[in-house]
Protein backbone atom coordinates (compact mmCIF):
# COMPACT_ATOMS: atom_id res chain seq x y z
CA UNK A 1 0.00 0.00 0.00
CA UNK A 2 1.27 3.65 -0.68
CA UNK A 3 3.32 5.30 2.40
CA UNK A 4 2.39 8.24 3.91
CA UNK A 5 3.29 11.15 1.76
CA UNK A 6 3.70 9.09 -1.41
CA UNK A 7 2.99 10.11 -4.87
CA UNK A 8 0.91 7.31 -5.74
CA UNK A 9 -2.19 9.04 -4.66
CA UNK A 10 -4.91 11.15 -6.34
CA UNK A 11 -4.66 14.85 -5.77
CA UNK A 12 -7.45 16.16 -7.58
CA UNK A 13 -11.32 14.26 -9.22
CA UNK A 14 -13.61 15.32 -10.78
CA UNK A 15 -17.04 13.72 -11.73
CA UNK A 16 -17.94 14.38 -15.41
CA UNK A 17 -20.95 16.04 -16.26
CA UNK A 18 -21.39 17.34 -12.39
CA UNK A 19 -23.23 20.12 -13.18
CA UNK A 20 -25.98 18.56 -14.77
CA UNK A 21 -26.28 15.82 -11.11
CA UNK A 22 -29.37 17.50 -9.66
CA UNK A 23 -29.84 15.53 -5.68
CA UNK A 24 -30.74 16.80 -2.48
CA UNK A 25 -28.93 19.03 -0.42
CA UNK A 26 -28.50 15.76 1.56
CA UNK A 27 -26.79 13.81 -1.35
CA UNK A 28 -25.11 17.25 -2.22
CA UNK A 29 -23.17 17.75 1.02
CA UNK A 30 -22.16 13.84 1.22
CA UNK A 31 -20.54 14.18 -2.20
CA UNK A 32 -18.43 17.24 -1.21
CA UNK A 33 -17.36 15.39 1.98
CA UNK A 34 -16.27 11.96 -0.42
CA UNK A 35 -14.79 14.33 -2.46
CA UNK A 36 -12.63 16.24 0.50
CA UNK A 37 -11.82 13.23 2.46
CA UNK A 38 -10.42 11.59 -0.53
CA UNK A 39 -8.24 14.33 -1.55
CA UNK A 40 -6.94 14.80 2.26
CA UNK A 41 -6.27 10.69 2.59
CA UNK A 42 -6.73 8.41 0.00
CA UNK A 43 -4.17 5.29 -0.86
CA UNK A 44 -4.73 4.83 -4.47
CA UNK A 45 -2.18 2.61 -6.10
CA UNK A 46 -2.60 2.07 -9.94
CA UNK A 47 -1.33 -0.70 -11.88
CA UNK A 48 1.17 1.10 -14.24
CA UNK A 49 4.40 2.49 -13.69
CA UNK A 50 3.48 6.16 -13.63
CA UNK A 51 4.77 7.86 -9.75
CA UNK A 52 1.85 9.86 -9.78
CA UNK A 53 0.44 11.83 -8.01
CA UNK A 54 -3.15 11.76 -10.24
CA UNK A 55 -5.73 13.40 -10.96
CA UNK A 56 -9.25 10.63 -11.45
CA UNK A 57 -11.93 11.77 -13.48
CA UNK A 58 -15.05 9.49 -13.12
CA UNK A 59 -17.97 9.21 -15.89
CA UNK A 60 -20.57 6.88 -16.69
CA UNK A 61 -20.61 6.07 -20.60
CA UNK A 62 -22.69 4.00 -21.97
CA UNK A 63 -23.61 2.27 -18.65
CA UNK A 64 -20.18 1.75 -17.55
CA UNK A 65 -18.05 3.60 -15.26
CA UNK A 66 -14.76 5.68 -16.47
CA UNK A 67 -11.88 5.99 -14.28
CA UNK A 68 -9.76 8.66 -16.54
CA UNK A 69 -6.17 8.67 -14.69
CA UNK A 70 -4.11 12.01 -15.88
CA UNK A 71 -1.15 13.37 -14.44
CA UNK A 72 -0.21 16.83 -13.28
CA UNK A 73 0.21 17.94 -17.17
CA UNK A 74 -3.47 16.41 -17.93
CA UNK A 75 -2.22 13.41 -20.30
CA UNK A 76 -3.48 10.39 -19.71
CA UNK A 77 -2.13 7.59 -17.57
CA UNK A 78 -4.33 4.98 -17.60
CA UNK A 79 -8.02 4.73 -18.56
CA UNK A 80 -10.33 1.56 -17.93
CA UNK A 81 -13.97 0.69 -18.00
CA UNK A 82 -15.86 -1.45 -15.53
CA UNK A 83 -19.66 -2.49 -15.85
CA UNK A 84 -22.17 -0.37 -13.75
CA UNK A 85 -23.78 -4.25 -13.44
CA UNK A 86 -22.43 -5.71 -9.98
CA UNK A 87 -23.36 -2.76 -8.19
CA UNK A 88 -26.98 -1.71 -9.70
CA UNK A 89 -28.54 -4.29 -7.18
CA UNK A 90 -26.15 -2.45 -3.98
CA UNK A 91 -26.68 1.07 -5.25
CA UNK A 92 -30.49 0.78 -5.58
CA UNK A 93 -30.55 -0.48 -1.83
CA UNK A 94 -28.21 2.00 -0.86
CA UNK A 95 -30.38 4.68 -1.90
CA UNK A 96 -33.67 3.74 -0.51
CA UNK A 97 -32.28 3.14 2.87
CA UNK A 98 -30.69 6.59 2.16
CA UNK A 99 -34.21 8.08 1.50
CA UNK A 100 -35.28 6.69 4.73
CA UNK A 101 -32.52 8.21 6.68
CA UNK A 102 -33.36 11.28 5.68
CA UNK A 103 -36.95 10.86 6.22
CA UNK A 104 -36.13 9.50 9.74
CA UNK A 105 -33.97 12.01 11.05
CA UNK A 106 -37.02 14.97 10.35
CA UNK A 107 -39.54 12.75 12.63
CA UNK A 108 -38.04 9.29 13.48
CA UNK A 109 -36.83 8.50 17.69
CA UNK A 110 -33.01 8.49 17.90
CA UNK A 111 -33.29 4.51 18.19
CA UNK A 112 -35.00 4.42 14.73
CA UNK A 113 -32.29 6.52 13.11
CA UNK A 114 -29.17 4.74 14.46
CA UNK A 115 -31.01 1.38 13.37
CA UNK A 116 -31.57 2.70 9.73
CA UNK A 117 -27.89 4.38 10.06
CA UNK A 118 -26.52 1.32 10.48
CA UNK A 119 -27.98 -0.48 7.70
CA UNK A 120 -27.19 2.34 5.44
CA UNK A 121 -23.41 1.77 6.90
CA UNK A 122 -23.79 -1.49 6.20
CA UNK A 123 -24.83 -1.22 2.65
CA UNK A 124 -22.01 1.47 1.62
CA UNK A 125 -19.60 -1.05 3.24
CA UNK A 126 -20.65 -3.50 0.81
CA UNK A 127 -20.50 -1.55 -1.87
CA UNK A 128 -17.10 -0.63 -1.14
CA UNK A 129 -15.75 -4.24 -0.95
CA UNK A 130 -17.48 -5.05 -4.26
CA UNK A 131 -15.07 -2.02 -5.70
CA UNK A 132 -12.39 -3.19 -4.09
CA UNK A 133 -12.92 -6.47 -6.11
CA UNK A 134 -13.83 -5.25 -8.98
CA UNK A 135 -10.64 -3.15 -9.37
CA UNK A 136 -8.40 -5.85 -8.02
CA UNK A 137 -5.92 -6.26 -10.82
CA UNK A 138 -6.26 -2.98 -11.88
CA UNK A 139 -5.86 -0.56 -8.74
CA UNK A 140 -5.09 -1.16 -4.89
CA UNK A 141 -6.46 1.41 -2.43
CA UNK A 142 -7.52 1.16 0.89
CA UNK A 143 -10.82 0.79 2.54
CA UNK A 144 -11.46 4.27 3.53
CA UNK A 145 -10.63 5.39 -0.54
CA UNK A 146 -12.90 2.52 -1.51
CA UNK A 147 -15.63 4.14 0.88
CA UNK A 148 -15.15 7.67 -0.85
CA UNK A 149 -15.54 6.06 -4.11
CA UNK A 150 -18.12 4.11 -4.09
CA UNK A 151 -19.73 7.68 -2.63
CA UNK A 152 -18.75 9.35 -5.82
CA UNK A 153 -19.96 6.50 -8.10
CA UNK A 154 -23.56 6.28 -5.83
CA UNK A 155 -23.29 10.04 -7.29
CA UNK A 156 -22.82 9.53 -10.89
CA UNK A 157 -25.19 6.82 -10.88
CA UNK A 158 -28.38 8.75 -10.08
CA UNK A 159 -28.04 10.61 -13.24
CA UNK A 160 -28.24 7.23 -15.53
Amino acid sequence: MAETGSTRRVVSIHLEDAASLRQSPEAEQERAVAIFDLIEENEFVPSVEHPGPYHLVLAVQDNKLVFDLRDTENQEVYKFILSLTPFRRIIKEYFDVCESYYAAIKASSLSQIEAIDMGRRGLHNEGSEILRDRLAGKVEMDFGTARRLFTLICALHMKT
